[in-house]
């Protein structure tokens, strides 16, 4: 099992924590809003160590932000099978035909 696979798993146990006890617990009964808020806050932070050089901050704030979307996806009911399920099927698409061929 590969370590996002074993994340998602953690995150799914966490998720029925004390709100005391679990920071993904906490985050998790704070809702929806507050967990898209942390992944956005995580994207941002990411973008900025990149922007400005920061090789070992972009690792953790990547880091950041994979976990954190992987509890949005959760609090969603989405898993990370069927978001690989859609890179796998993008795979070998440009980029620019799969973007033009989305519904708007």
């Amino acid at each position: 099992m590969d370590t996002l696979a074993r994340l998602e798993q953690t995150i799914a146990q966490r998720l029925g924590a004390s709100p005391d006890e679990s920071y993904v617990a906490s985050l998790h009964h704070k809702g929806l809003a507050k967990i898209a808020q942390k992944v956005g806050e995580e994207a941002v932070e990411a973008v900025i160590a990149a922007v400005g050089d920061d090789r070992d901050g972009l690792v953790a704030e990547s880091a950041d932000l994979l976990m954190h979307l992987l509890v949005l996806l959760q609090a969603k009911g989405v898993s990370l099978a069927e978001v690989l399920a859609e890179l796998d099927r993008r795979e070998g698409v440009s980029g620019l035909e799969e973007k033009a061929g989305r519904s708007e």
